[in-house]
């Protein structure tokens, strides 16, 4: 055991020795003293109880050095717990739970399993609080060994011990005996069912999860939390919107925790109004706005497309952190402002923050978007060279997404093939991409190729290969990777748009006809297809896939989802206000073109978001300059 002194022992001026129990006891009431150590709010308060325990000889009274030891802990010094635990003589099982319970609430695991280890070998038998102190944020693997020691000394019975056991199992991944466990408790506190609930949530079983939620006859702050980021975390924001609302109405009081997952939950969404609803909660309920909360914001307006508010609100953040900076130089990337994201970068740097991963992914970004070939291949070669920063598969991306895209495919493929790094199909997918944008078949041909004798092709690899052959007229290259596709179950994912009207989102499937005001939808989309033949349209029927006539071809293109969305914005929203669309694919060219007109006719800002970048359609224009 480790100790350090703490403190000059007060000496008798008599006798040079510290003054005995005997002689003192009387002169102070050690009850007196143990209440005060309870509620000790401060270091210095508790340094002033310690010196009066010197000076009447209580240094070593079990009870009130017990106390002593605990509320150091607590109170942050760690280090003065050690030391006073390390001059207690054999001290029983309740300092060493109290020594094994500060060091495990702080994440020291090893510390912890180390006294926890001494302990045994001083013939202390540990008890049940023991055990669920020192389970606390324990990994797996020691905790399969507490567990089986926990099992033998008759302790796994225990609800604390047992909700302690349950929780290492569920942060360890072991869905199936974290469930064994908490199938077999016969009595169940919120915490063992806020554990398993946490459980279910962080592995994706969104609906075990579920079914447990509603079940709970109680639910506190923490378990709306759970449930309302699990379905953040795992793609399905509309149901955290859903649930949040339920939490209000329940009168459950969001905190932190809360509004960070709903902005997520919003931004993945592009759900403006209710991202701007949340905002005005956060300011009217008290909850503090700090550098967690300013980052949230930013990165859930970028998201949404309101650029101005997503600055506005960076600027107010106080002791911004490079996850700050990071989100709103991403912001300005994904709506391709590649000037004002390189100056935030290098603002950046100048204030003595050091770039991350992700700030080298926004700015590569940011270039690509611009076509910078010359400055990204600076700013990655910068990541190692200047900031000590091993380049990963997603930077690689960023360059093979510029280099392609600026017309440098062999020099990308070079790139690929001369990685440190095994690349893996969504790298190979950005290649046949700039194969697909600059009619390299060759390549993309190779590349199919290399993905199917991986077994490394999904439906993305077969598209863009077709897109190929289309481009070029080769239905016969068409058809057979259409019937490769139908052998190998391999199916496109649908093209999907959504528009948030009155803080509700509504989804758009590609020809779909699902809408309640499906009849008005079909009816804009008519007349919209009146305006554009005016100005001379014509539609694209070059980038269909199907060998099929022009008539079909063109009907084909009319009902993409993002138009759909645009009617449906035309229907419902007032004359002269922007209109947001989120888009789950990379807009096509006839989409692009049609908005770009549509923009013009209406005198409508339309801002769409597709899987790559933000389109801001103003009067003819797009933000992207046609470069995407």
């Amino acid at each position: 055991m480790s100790s350090t002194t703490l403190f000059t022992i007060p000496l008798s001026p008599a006798t040079g020795s510290p003054p005995t129990t005997s002689t003192t006891h009387h002169l102070i009431s050690t009850n007196r003293l143990a209440v005060s150590i309870d509620k000790s709010k401060t270091i210095s308060h508790l340094l002033q109880i310690h010196a009066v325990l010197f000076r009447h000889g209580l240094d070593h009274h079990p009870i009130l050095n017990f106390k002593l030891q605990r509320s150091y802990a607590s109170l942050g010094r760690l280090d003065y717990s050690v030391a006073l635990f390390g001059r207690t003589q054999n001290p029983s099982v309740f300092f060493w739970t109290a020594i094994i319970h500060g060091h495990a609430l702080r994440g020291l695991h090893e510390q912890a399993l180390n006294f926890y280890a001494q302990m045994l070998t001083q013939s202390v038998e540990p008890n049940a609080f023991t055990f669920s102190s020192i389970l606390k944020l324990c990994p797996i693997e020691p905790g399969k060994a507490l567990h089986s020691q926990a099992v033998k000394l008759g302790f796994d019975s225990d609800l604390y011990v047992r909700t302690g056991l349950l929780d290492v199992y569920a942060r360890g991944g072991d869905v199936v005996s974290a469930q064994q466990l908490f199938d077999t408790m016969p009595e169940k506190s919120l915490v063992s069912l806020t554990a398993m609930l946490t459980c279910y949530a962080k592995h994706g079983e969104l609906d075990a999860a579920r079914v447990l939620f509603d079940g709970m006859e109680e639910r506190d702050g923490v378990c709306w939390n759970v449930m309302i980021d699990g379905y953040t975390q795992n793609g399905m924001p509309n149901e955290a919107l859903v649930l949040f609302r339920r939490m209000l109405k329940a009168k459950a009081k969001p905190n932190e925790v809360t509004v960070l997952s709903v902005l997520s939950a919003c931004g993945q969404l592009g759900a403006l109004e209710s991202g701007r609803w949340v905002h005005s909660y956060i300011e009217n309920n008290g909850i503090q706005f700090n550098v967690h909360v300013g980052t949230a914001l930013v990165d859930m307006y970028s998201k949404c497309g309101s650029l101005e508010d997503a600055r506005l609100v960076f600027d107010k953040i106080d002791d911004k952190d490079v996850v700050a900076w990071n989100s709103m130089i991403v912001g300005y990337a994904m709506h391709g402002f590649s000037q004002e994201a390189l100056q935030l970068f290098k603002s950046m740097c100048r204030m003595g923050l050091h770039p991350t991963n992700i700030t080298f992914i926004g700015i590569l970004s940011a270039c690509g978007h611009s076509g910078w070939v010359t400055e990204g291949w600076d700013i990655f070669n910068s990541m190692k060279d200047e900031y000590g920063i091993e380049p990963k598969i997603e930077h690689y991306g960023c360059m093979v997404n510029l280099l392609g895209r600026a017309g440098y495919v062999e020099q990308a493929y070079e790139l690929v093939k001369n990685m440190n790094i095994e690349p893996d199909p969504v790298l190979w997918g950005t290649l046949l991409g700039a194969c697909r944008l600059h009619g390299n078949i060759a390549l993309g041909e190779k590349i199919v190729e290399l993905l199917v004798d991986q077994n490394l092709a999904n439906s993305g690899t077969y598209i863009l290969l077709s897109n190929i052959y289309a481009a070029v007229g080769n239905w016969d290259g068409v058809a057979r990777l259409r019937t490769m596709m139908k052998d190998g179950a391999v199916k496109k994912e649908p093209g999907c748009s959504s528009i948030e009207v009155n803080n509700k989102v509504h989804e758009f499937l590609a020809g779909g006809l699902n809408h309640p005001k499906r009849k008005e939808i079909y009816m804009m989309l008519e007349e919209m297809n009146g305006w554009l033949k005016s100005h001379g349209y014509t539609p694209q029927t070059d980038i269909v896939l199907h060998d099929i006539g022009e008539t079909e071809k063109e009907r084909s293109l009319e009902v993409h989802s993002e138009k759909l969305a645009i009617a449906f914005g035309l229907i419902n929203t007032q004359p002269g206000t922007t209109i947001k669309i989120v888009k789950n694919l990379r807009v096509c060219a006839d989409c692009h073109e049609v908005t770009k007109l549509i923009s013009k006719i209406t005198g409508r800002k339309i801002v769409v978001r597709d899987r790559n970048r933000f389109h801001h359609f103003v009067n003819g224009s797009c933000s992207c300059g046609d470069y995407w």
